[in-house]
């Protein structure tokens, strides 16, 4: 019929959804797309077979020749039945396998052109010993199914042709699409009947064990009502004993007691009516349970009494932490205008600075000189406004948010409350938890804030706020704008010695179980340790360091046990337990190189000396930037080019030279991101040194933005550019004149020692760093 039927290799194609057709498998599915209605209704016009084939996709509406499998079935139309959906209902006869060569038309409707497959099979032996081991293995599945009599199982056990018997199989028996297009497509009439055979035996495993699962879940099921009976006769007992009443009489009482808000006292008596008309025992009755004694433990009119005496702050601060004068000066006058003013109300403090430079410590102290209870809720990562604003009781095990949390564990209703690292919060489809936090800090609205699992308001006018973070850059601009910034700087070298001799070293002699006299450390010693071992902008890392020597004195002293004297660590002796130093100190007087030039850098872990690197070599007068730049300074690196063109006839450089050479500015540390305008001068001298072969002095570093009329523009974070400088020995800064007033912030035994040359135009950096330079 096959022959007869197929006049040509170009047929008319209808893609299917989900269905696959097989030869000798009488199948009928539905038509809706117009492309695959106008095939059919011209197929049949010309009394022609169709090519059905399936698409990978169900979803696309409109596939191309490569949204579909090449695999498909030479059809021919029995019946075609209009739908009340406006769809055709086709019954049709497969003829025989075909694979599309190619797509001819894609216009109105597919046409393909195709190629009748012929199956390869195997000898009559084997055709017959595989058909019985598939139709024993078919056997087992049907009875596993509980389908062993039905009309399909008989039809496949009574037929005779092993490939018949697999694409039946496949057309009445696989569930997933995917898997009856691999046996279409299997030409193999033998390892078309292993792909039914494993799938039979694979189904039959599954069924087995949703049996067994099936099983235990009833036996579970009847040991859980036994249970349930039992707990309501419990019930009945203790509803004639009355310890159910003699609870919700308790927690009437509390709540009588309690001065809570109107709205809040409401709520909580309402839970408690329908508690006493909800089983005790069920889920119900625990949620609310829960709830009310929750409402019942937060500190409600609870409040600590301040100790507002500005000498007792300013003793409190002195005694927690050294240096950090300016610091100290804007929190003591916060406290003073508090005791003045009296007003529960008060600006939100936002401590601003590097990591370890005594941010949560400086909040901790705010708490001790006042006297009130102290709470931190850290921010880093939070993503889900629902930890701070909690989750509504709808929710299955729903809780409360950190805030009153935090609240509830004090108990007290105005501490101090850090929120810590307010510049690393993260929004996603949950919400943006920055919204939540402008009701939690806002004086305006906190009087009444509302969290989803209390349902009520909650007053936090009086708690006494305090947010840190490393850079205000991150922070949402609605919150930054109700914060008090107070910048907290990065400690010199002196100041760091001090810290660790006075707190540091006893804190890590007092964790270590180390007395005073058994483990010294002498000044030099901290300077070698501060210098080579660690380089930040705060205390952290050097207290890992003095940990570390800490743990090495005791392991030693286990070990000598009667013999051992103590230690006292020097300079000499560091390195024996701590191995060689990580950071070497750069040479102030390393002789000047050509394209290399120091420039100075601002991060949120404190200043860097940031070199910029450029060499030039032939080519066509394009510029490469590397090591990871932003926007911001690959602009300022064309600003510095335009720049180093208008000046660089001055030293004989012509415009043709520039235009037959390339230019590479690099920027080490590449994995790193960098971003900003403050290195448009060290760019435009690492240029010009470059392009005129003139050599730059490695004792200087420079910061500072470089406008296109060639002006030193002024730049932010002076202090920690300059102590970096500091602290690898190079004391020539060229700093920009507007900045000049910054250097008050800087100690007075680090700016002796630096020599500072303030600098308008950027030519007078070129004079200074290029000492061979003509004009």
């Amino acid at each position: 019929m096959a022959d007869k039927t197929l006049k040509t290799d170009t047929l008319k194609t209808i893609a299917l959804r989900g269905v696959v057709l097989f030869p000798g498998v009488t199948q009928h599915f539905d038509v809706g797309r117009p492309r695959s209605v106008y095939a059919l209704e011209a197929a049949l016009a010309a009394e022609e077979p169709l090519f059905a084939v399936c698409q990978k996709d169900p979803d696309i509406d409109d596939p191309d020749e490569k949204s579909l499998y090449d695999m498909g079935c030479v059809i021919e139309v029995k019946q075609v039945m209009p739908m009340p959906d406006g769809t055709l209902r086709v019954l049709v006869n497969p003829l025989c396998r075909a694979k599309a060569e190619g797509v001819v038309n894609t216009g109105e409707m597919i046409v393909s052109k195709i190629k009748r497959i012929t199956e390869k099979r195997p000898s009559d032996k084997d055709s017959r010993s595989v058909l019985a081991q598939s139709k024993e293995l078919f056997r087992a599945y049907q009875e596993e199914k509980g389908d062993a009599g039905g009309e399909n199982a008989q039809l496949l056990l009574a037929m005779n042709d092993i490939g018949e018997f697999c694409d039946r199989f496949a057309a009445t028996e696989m569930e997933n699409f995917v898997s009856q297009q691999q046996v279409l497509s299997c030409v193999d009439v033998l390892e078309r009947a292993g792909i039914a055979c494993r799938y039979m035996y694979e189904s039959q495993q599954f069924l087995s064990l949703r049996k067994e699962i099936q099983k235990r879940t009833h036996e579970r099921l009847d040991k859980n009502n036994r249970e349930y009976f039992l707990r309501e006769q419990q019930r009945l007992i203790d509803e004639e004993l009355g310890d159910d009443e003699d609870d919700i009489a308790g927690y009437e009482k509390k709540l009588e007691a309690l001065p809570m808000n109107e709205e809040a006292k409401e709520r909580t008596a309402k839970e408690i009516k329908r508690l006493k008309r909800v089983s005790p025992q069920s889920p119900e009755g625990a949620v609310m349970e829960n709830y009310i004694e929750y409402m019942l433990e937060l500190p409600w009119g609870k409040y600590t009494k301040d100790k507002l005496s500005v000498s007792r702050a300013k003793r409190v601060l002195d005694e927690d932490h050294y240096a950090l004068t300016e610091v100290k000066k804007r929190v003591l006058e916060f406290l003073a205008v508090r005791s003045v003013k009296n007003d529960p109300k008060s600006p939100i403090l936002c401590l601003v600075g590097a990591p370890g430079v005594g941010k949560t410590s400086i909040a901790r102290s705010v708490a001790r000189a006042l006297g009130r209870e102290f709470c931190q809720v850290s921010l880093g990562g939070v993503h889900d406004e629902a930890e701070l604003r909690g989750h509504r009781r709808t929710y299955v095990a729903a809780m409360p948010g950190r805030v009153i949390s935090a609240i509830k564990q004090v108990g007290s209703m105005n501490p101090v409350f850090l929120f810590d690292e307010i510049d690393k919060m993260a929004s996603d489809m949950r919400g943006d938890p920055a919204a939540a936090m402008l009701e939690v800090l806002d004086p305006e609205q906190n009087a009444r804030f509302r969290d989803h699992y209390l349902e009520a308001p909650f007053d936090l006018s009086r708690v006494l706020f305090i947010t840190t973070a490393n850079s205000v850059e991150a922070i949402p601009k609605p919150l930054f704008d109700r914060m008090e910034v107070i910048e907290v700087p990065s400690y010199t070298l002196e100041e760091k010695i001090q810290i660790a001799k006075r707190h540091l070293w006893k804190k890590c002699l007092s964790e270590n179980g180390l007395g005073k006299d058994e483990l010294k450390i002498t000044v030099p010693a901290l300077k070698t340790l501060i210098e080579g071992y660690t380089r930040e902008a705060g205390v952290r890392n050097l207290e890992r360091a003095l940990a570390r020597l800490c743990r090495k004195a005791v392991v030693e002293k286990l070990e000598k046990r009667e013999k051992w004297n103590g230690i006292t660590f020097t300079p000499e002796t560091i390195p024996e337990y701590l191995g060689a130093p990580d950071f070497l100190k750069r040479d102030a007087a390393k002789k000047p190189e050509v394209g290399t030039v120091n420039g100075l850098a601002w991060t949120s872990a404190g200043g860097e000396v940031m070199p910029i690197e450029v060499s030039v070599m032939p080519g066509s007068g394009q510029m490469e930037l590397t090591g990871s730049l932003g926007n911001v300074m690959k602009e300022s690196a064309h600003i510095a080019m335009s720049f180093v063109r208008q000046h660089m006839q001055e030293d004989g450089v012509t415009e043709e030279f520039r235009k037959t050479h390339d230019i590479h500015v690099h920027v080490p540390e590449g994995a790193t991101p960098k971003d900003g305008p403050s290195a448009g001068i060290a760019m435009a001298c690492a240029i010009y040194s470059a392009m005129t072969g003139l050599e730059a002095r490695q004792d200087v570093a420079m910061t500072g933005e470089l406008s296109l009329r060639g002006n030193a523009l002024p730049i932010g974070g002076v202090k920690e550019k300059l102590l970096a400088a500091y602290r690898l020995g190079i004391n020539n800064i060229l700093l920009p004149r507007e900045n000049v007033k910054d250097l008050e912030d800087i100690p007075l035994d680090v700016r002796g020692k630096m020599n500072v040359m303030p600098i308008t135009r950027a030519t007078e950096a070129l004079k200074y760093v290029l000492p061979g330079k003509r004009v």
